[in-house]
């Protein structure tokens, strides 16, 4: 159950302004999507999909680093990293077990013979979208694990994009889709809540001596 005191506490070191922009973002944020990278080499493509999940709402992100260690590179990412929750996982497999328990299906976004075109992919159901290294692509595992699979239309003589521009298309189609529905993609009010007291901790100045004065006075 969330905290109501705490964030009533939290609150009274907060703008209006800052509390209204809070609540306005909360009420757009989903997990009902979610994002896996997989052993990208380059911080600055990392990066560049952290930020577009937050532009697009989604809440979290999985980073597999089974051979590339990844530090968010902060100019790129331009904060969204305090925003949008982060896993980390040390191989494919425990990622995909991770998500596969809550529910998702597993999506990989690679040209395959069963693939789906991006217009035509079914939103209805909780989904992570899988992206793999720049030169090879996701691994065999994911490949074989993965219950579908989904192509961007391209029409020139390149035929692939940058991760993190293959990430924000498919991010900003089915986000906005996934809004005109009728599924119920919202955070739930206890998870908006949660999430607050945490923003809120993140943006508060002297946040250590702030929670140890709350603790004393409980």
């Amino acid at each position: 159950m969330s905290d109501y005191k705490l964030l009533n506490y939290l609150d009274s070191f907060l703008t209006e302004t800052r509390m209204d922009r809070f609540k306005k973002i909360l009420s757009q944020r989903t997990k009902h999507f979610t994002v896996a990278i997989e052993d990208v080499y380059h911080l600055h493509n990392t990066s560049a999909v952290i930020r577009s999940c937050d532009v697009f709402g989604i809440q979290e992100a999985h980073l597999i680093e089974e051979v590339n260690s990844k530090k968010i590179d902060r100019e790129i990412a331009l904060g969204s990293q305090k925003w949008v929750d982060i896993f980390r996982y040390q191989s494919s497999k425990e990622c995909l077990t991770n998500l596969k328990s809550q529910g998702y299906q597993i999506v990989a976004s690679t040209p395959h013979e069963n693939d789906s075109m991006l217009a035509d992919f079914d939103i209805s159901r909780k989904s992570c979208f899988c992206f793999g290294k720049e030169t090879d692509g996701l691994s065999d595992y994911i490949l074989e694990e993965a219950d579908s699979f989904l192509k961007i239309p391209m029409v020139g003589f390149t035929e692939s994009l940058n991760i993190s521009v293959a990430a924000a298309i498919i991010l900003q189609h089915v986000t906005t889709k996934l809004k005109e529905s009728d599924l119920d993609w919202k955070l739930s009010d206890d998870e908006q809540i949660d999430k607050r007291i945490d923003w809120s901790k993140k943006t508060i100045k002297s946040i250590s001596s702030v929670m140890d004065h709350y603790n004393t006075n409980q």
